[in-house]
């Protein structure tokens, strides 16, 4: 089904299994993607920043989001489809909507500075890609060197009726939502789906500001599942507690530079892929990283059984 401006929950920003020669490792993948299934999330999101798409070739990018997407079967699947120009964007947009994807995902290039820049480039993007594609608004100043202000967001989902997502990783971003929800209540925005990014590292507050869910990655994406519904069903405490026993894990992997090394690192000794190896260029973990990761797991199994398998491993 496409992407409507009602999505709501995880959709985990899948990153990309790789054998230790740098070939795409296509059986980590199938397990990867059912893993994700298999624990509640309503969707998969590939081509992320976090997935490595600058370092695949086109061919590479499309085989693996067309193998994400027969694979996930009833999860809706959104494919970053962000391209230094508008060809090669519109190119994997309609092959990756002909293969079955829910809606593709665009980020703005880092050289967009005033409002009048961003809002028509993603007016241009959506004239090359068609306004026929639910698409996903990627806000990530920290990373992409754009800052856009609610009201500029309000400005190109208004001219972009086909906008029906934003991906919020704004930091600090807890008022950007707020102040989005309000221009909603006051009818000055339509409809639309708030899903947050930056690791999960705020999502406990996000929930309470009017996000409809994350759209993320995590070594435990069952934590951001269940911090979802705990939120939704008002067990405050609850939800919180849980975040809390998570929280050095969470903060570990957001470290800037090292993220995806750790996050590959927790998902390899899981089980869910073989290795976690990343293509070049890449940050490498040192013995020292990679013991105080195997330590945050091991205190992490004293709150959450899911992460008993660090004490059988040690």
């Amino acid at each position: 089904m496409p992407l409507t401006s009602f999505a709501h929950g995880t959709f985990p920003i899948a990153p990309t299994p790789f054998h230790a020669d740098g070939s795409a490792d296509v059986t980590s993948i199938d397990r990867m993607t059912d893993f994700y299934g298999s624990v509640g999330s309503s969707g998969i999101t590939v081509l992320g920043i976090m997935g490595e798409a600058q370092k695949l070739d086109d061919h590479e990018a499309f085989d693996i989001a067309q193998r994400v997407i027969r694979r996930a079967g009833k999860l809706s699947v959104v494919v970053g489809v962000s391209a230094p120009g508008f060809a090669l964007m519109r190119s994997l947009a309609l092959k990756a909507m002909d293969a079955g994807a829910a809606g593709v995902m665009i980020a703005p290039p880092p050289a967009l500075r005033t409002d009048d820049q961003i809002a028509s480039y993603f007016g241009q993007a959506v004239e090359a890609i068609g306004d026929d594609i639910p698409w996903v608004l990627q806000d990530y100043p920290l990373t992409l060197s754009v800052v856009m202000t609610p009201s500029v967001i309000r400005r190109i989902v208004t001219e972009n009726p086909s906008c029906v997502m934003l991906k919020h990783e704004d930091w600090p971003g807890l008022d950007k939502i707020s102040t989005l929800r309000r221009f909603q209540k006051e009818g000055s925005l339509h409809s639309l789906s708030i899903l947050t990014g930056n690791g999960g590292l705020f999502l406990d507050f996000e929930m309470e500001r009017g996000a409809d869910g994350a759209m993320t990655g995590y070594a435990f994406p069952e934590l951001l599942v269940d911090i979802i519904r705990l939120s939704k069903a008002r067990s405050r405490d609850a939800a919180h507690d849980l975040f809390d026993a998570h929280l050095p894990l969470l903060r570990y992997e957001q470290q800037q530079g090292i993220g995806l090394a750790v996050r590959k690192y927790v998902l390899m000794k899981r089980g869910i892929i073989a290795s976690d190896t990343q293509r070049t260029p890449r940050a490498l973990l040192s013995a020292e990283s990679r013991t105080e990761i195997d330590y945050l797991l091991s205190r992490l199994a004293r709150t959450d059984k899911r992460a008993e398998f660090s004490r059988k491993a040690s």
